[in-house]
Order: C-alpha cells, then structure tokens, then sequence
C-alpha cells in the first residue's frame, strides 16, 4: 500500500448510483494512502461526480468547482461522472478544472493523479467513446451507517427519445451475482441495516454478466439470492421499469424476509400517445395492472412514480390525460420532472414545444397532487405498529426514520436509536409532513 499522506474530499452530484460510485472511487484514494476530508475543508484533490439529468449540469458543475477553489487555490480538481462524459472538453474549460474523466476511466483515477499538476490553462481530458465503456466495475457507499447504495447494474439499451444516459454510460451489463452477494455481506459485516438496489435499469439485470448480451440470470434471481443474505434487516429496490416488472418479483417481495414493500416505478407520462413519443415499452394499461398487482398482494406498500411534464407534443388535453391517470391510481407520491432539450436526442427536435412558464404550471400542479397522495397514504397508515429505522442526524433535537413503507417519522433525538429499528406505533401527521410516533404496549409485543 502507498505511504502517501495527502488529503481528498468528494462531492456526488444526483443519483443514488452515482453515490454507490463516489464511495468506491474515494475507498481507492484511501487505500492508496489518501485521507478523506469534508468538501469545504483544504484538500490536496478534489473529486466532483456529475449528473447530466439535472438542468443546471453546466451551473452545478462550476459552482462546486468554485467551492473548491475557495477551499484550496492549490487543490487538483477532478471532474467525473455522466456529465464528464457527455461534455468534457467543455469541463475541462472550466477555471480550477485540472482532469475530466470520462465513463471508462474515473474508476482508474489513481493512475492519473500520479503525475497530475495544478493547470495554469484548460484541464487535462481522458474520455474515450463510450461503446468502448463495456466492462461493469462494482461500487457500494457506506458514507451513512443506517443504509448502503448497492451498484447491481449499468448503462441502459434502450433508446427513449428524451434521455442521454445510454450516451453517458454505455450499453446495458451487470454484476455477476457471486460479486453482488459478496458486496452485500461486506456491507452486513459494517452494521448497515439496509441496502437500496441502484443501477440504470435493474430490471434488465443479468445483460451483460459475463460480458456477452445474454441473461445468465435474471432480475428474480438476483433478490431470491439477496433474500437468504444473514445481517441485512432491509433490502429497497431503487427503480424498475413497469415491463420489467414480473408478477414473480412482486410475489417474491411480497413474502420476503428482507425485500420492503416499497417500489418506485417510472411512469413518464399517462397519455399512450406520448409514451409512443417518448418510445417506452409500454402503455398505461400495463402500468395500472402493475400497481394494481402491487396492491393485490400488498395493501400497504409505498409505490413512488417518475413523471415528466412538458414534453414536445404535450397538449392541455394530453397532460390532463396524464393527471386523471395518476389521481384515480392508488400510488403514494411522485417524482415531477420538468422536460429540458438535450443534444444529441430525438425529442430535442419534435415539434409541439410547450412553452417553459406551461412546464412550470404543470410541474406545480402535480406536485400539488403528489402531496395530497402522500398524505391520504399516510393517513392509512396511522393506529398501525411498524419497524422504524432511525437515521443519525440530529435536526434541531430532532431525528426521523422511515418506515419500511416509506412513511418518513419523527422524534426527539436519542442517540441510542441511532442505525436501530424500532417497532412503534404511528400517531399522528405533524404539520412538516412527517408523523410522530410512540411507543405501545402492541409496539412492545411486536418487539418481543
């Protein structure tokens, strides 16, 4: 191991996969010798992970690259991630900007500190082309204690006209399930009580495990194997598109021991017309027979939807279509998404534009509609006794936990429930939207 003795600090712009990865590039920094710092402290090498899904990648981007200037004039800043990818000589224009490191190489970033200098002009470039990013490396973050991110799967062959992440990280491939159970005993052995499934789409898992296109394993058989893991209280399934999935999995998630009743599943619009626009695989007939299955077996689980607004062709008419559906589904709240114009996709030349103040209109009314969903959700769910596990913030004496239905609860803080799961009896909704909980003599019984 390297006697090296600087110092790195990191920061993860989106989504839950791109913290799974953070948390494996900066164990490498560790390993290698560095020690790891807050973002705001002085560090030798600043690493920020981007997104290319928010608006603001380009402003996000610049402002952390300031933060950390701001840190240490004389730091090396690293840019990586889907956005590092997508737009990297760009990046690499940008003032305090040392190294972008596209799809295939972040994962490699050792090599290239190694002889790294603080640029006086525009940053170093390594990016190949992204079908050349074919190999799937493993990556779980255990930055917080109360649960884990576990990387099971990459890259997306689909071609939805509105997305550039197959553009950002390359053909579908997954882990191979002896790596994935391997990282979720690691992660058990910590006294991590649960686990969130990440990936692009994990329900195509199995593509890709042994380097060919072929399903060696499927999606069931990746949580029937996670399911017998010993340690792990819970296990969440991040996000799974509705074609992928199977009466099987729903069925399997319903009797587990470990998998939650939690599902998030995108949605994207509720007008067929537009789902054939956007080429999803699907139609809301079968989304509506997913949730209701879902429903069937599990009355009381949590089932959150993404949701864009604004998308080219997206009538009054067509977007009513769409906010009919979702009021008379019983789901429990929603992912709104404003539609932004990407390079490089389909839906970035359609026709029918809604204009921008439109998009925000329609964002705003479904977000209205989200509320009233999780609220009428969680009314159900009040007089019922549930596992809470309680996270380790500390918020003004305060601390909250979720359910494993996803009912986020509150309590004054105690610093013996941190990382514990406790079985206490939902009261009432607060006015933050939380619910307070206490304890009961049938919270008592269930605990026994």
């Amino acid at each position: 191991m390297s006697t090296f003795h600087g110092t790195a600090a990191f920061h993860t712009l989106g989504c839950k996969l791109n913290f799974a990865e953070t948390s494996t590039i900066a164990r490498q920094l560790t390993d290698a010798g560095y020690d790891k710092v807050s973002f705001d402290d002085k560090a030798d090498v600043y690493v920020i992970n981007t997104c290319s899904v928010t608006e603001n990648a380009d402003r996000e981007c610049k402002l952390h690259v300031k933060r950390a200037m701001k840190a240490n004039p004389e730091g090396l800043v690293v840019i990586v991630g889907c956005y590092a990818q997508l737009k990297p000589e760009e990046i690499s224009q940008i003032d305090g900007v040392d190294l972008v490191l596209g799809a295939k190489e972040k994962f490699n970033i050792l090599s290239y500190l190694d002889d790294l200098e603080k640029s006086e002009s525009e940053g170093v470039v390594h990016s190949c082309e992204i079908e050349e990013t074919d190999f799937f490396i493993g990556s779980y973050s255990i930055g917080d204690r109360t649960r884990a991110f576990l990387k099971v799967q990459d890259g997306c062959d689909y071609k939805c006209t509105y997305c550039t992440i197959p553009l950002a990280r390359g053909i579908s491939r997954s882990d191979t399930i002896g790596n994935v159970l391997k990282n979720a005993r690691e992660i058990a052995e910590r006294d991590i009580k649960e686990i969130v499934l990440t990936g692009v789409n994990i329900g195509d898992y199995g593509k890709g495990e042994f380097g060919n296109k072929k399903h060696e394993h499927t999606f069931l058989d990746l949580i029937s194997e996670l399911d017998q893991v010993d340690g792990i209280e819970r296990i969440r399934i991040s996000s799974i598109e509705p074609n992928l999935l199977k009466d099987e999995s729903i069925d399997l998630v319903s009797k587990s021991k470990s998998f939650v009743p939690h599902f998030h599943i995108p949605l994207q619009s509720g007008c067929d017309d537009l789902l054939k626009k956007m080429k999803r695989r699907y139609l809301t007939k079968l989304y509506k027979d997913r949730v209701n299955k879902i429903r069937e077996v599990m009355p009381d689980a949590a089932i959150g939807v993404d949701v864009i607004v604004g998308f080219p062709g997206e009538t009054e008419e067509k977007f009513m279509e769409t906010y009919n559906f979702l009021n008379e589904l019983p789901i429990t709240y929603l992912h709104v998404f404003t539609y932004s114009e990407r390079e490089n996709t389909e839906a970035a030349g359609m026709d029918g534009v809604v204009p921008i103040p439109e998009r925000k209109k329609r964002n705003k009314m479904l977000r209205i509609l989200s509320e009233k969903k999780k609220m009428a959700f969680y009314q159900t769910q009040l007089g019922k006794t549930l596992p809470v596990l309680w996270e380790h913030e500390n918020k003004d004496g305060k601390m909250y936990g979720f359910t494993e239905n996803y009912v986020r609860v509150q309590k004054d803080f105690d610093s013996a429930s941190v990382n514990q799961i406790e079985f206490l009896n939902l009261e009432k909704i607060l006015s933050d939207g939380t619910v307070s909980v206490q304890s009961s003599f049938e919270s008592f019984l269930a605990k026994a």
